[in-house]
């Protein structure tokens, strides 16, 4: 068996610096997919650039929180059930199919309850599921391992060739990332480290680290060729 990466850039569709960044990390860069915020403040923009963009893919960044906010009570099991559906139900509409793949905005599936509520969603459409079989998940390539302080070596090339030649083994794995601008109608506390993230994954040795470790880039499109499973029909 192969060594395979997905690159995903969360958080499509949350800015328009954002779109810019996962879009220029995408044609110039080895992002290879995406996962969009149905609710974000710049969908419309991002759902045109997807569609410019179409070896992108894009899967369904589902959004309970923004930043400190709970745009749906996390304790409801109900409420957020019917939340995560509905933001599902909102993408298969704007995009006219379903999304390639599924995750969340900081990670709120990875509550237990919550998990299953995900997972079931998943197996019923047969998208993969961040965390879970067959990718596995590398989420060290981020720029805020303290609360609002940033380390600029955590998302440098050195970084990530650390974790490309390390941490990349024989399976399918994807590395998360945060490409984008800062833009002013943002405010989020992770901002300005997008811009560093950008200039590492555009960074041509990257994909220099990829051949000599024979790693193939892979998109979550493109996961069944390698990884076919049964719940991915």
């Amino acid at each position: 068996m192969q060594k395979h990466v997905i690159f995903n850039a969360d958080d499509f569709g949350y800015s328009r610096g954002i779109n810019r960044g996962v879009v220029e990390a995408h044609q110039r860069g080895v992002v290879t997919s995406a996962t969009l915020m149905i609710n974000g403040p710049a969908v419309d923009e991002a759902i045109v650039l997807s569609r410019e963009n179409p070896d992108l893919a894009v899967g369904l960044h589902v959004n309970f929180t923004n930043e400190a906010q709970r745009l749906v009570d996390l304790e409801d099991r109900k409420a957020t059930k019917e939340f995560l559906r509905r933001q599902f139900d909102q993408f298969c509409e704007r995009l006219g199919r379903k999304p390639t793949h599924l995750d969340s905005h900081q990670h709120v599936h990875r509550h237990p309850v919550r998990r299953r509520q995900f997972q079931e969603l998943a197996f019923e459409h047969g998208i993969p599921l961040r965390d879970e079989f067959p990718v596995t998940f590398k989420g060290g390539f981020y720029g805020q391992w303290e609360y609002g302080v940033t380390d600029p070596s955590k998302i440098s090339f050195e970084a990530l060739e650390g974790i490309l030649r390390r941490e990349i083994d024989e399976g399918v794995y994807e590395v998360s990332c945060h490409p984008g601008y800062v833009d002013a109608a943002l405010d989020c506390l992770y901002h300005a480290e997008r811009e560093l993230e950008l200039r590492t994954l555009c960074d041509p040795r990257v994909r220099q680290v990829l051949a000599e470790e024979e790693i193939g880039l892979l998109s979550y499109a493109r996961l069944r060729e390698v990884a076919p499973v049964l719940h991915l029909r």
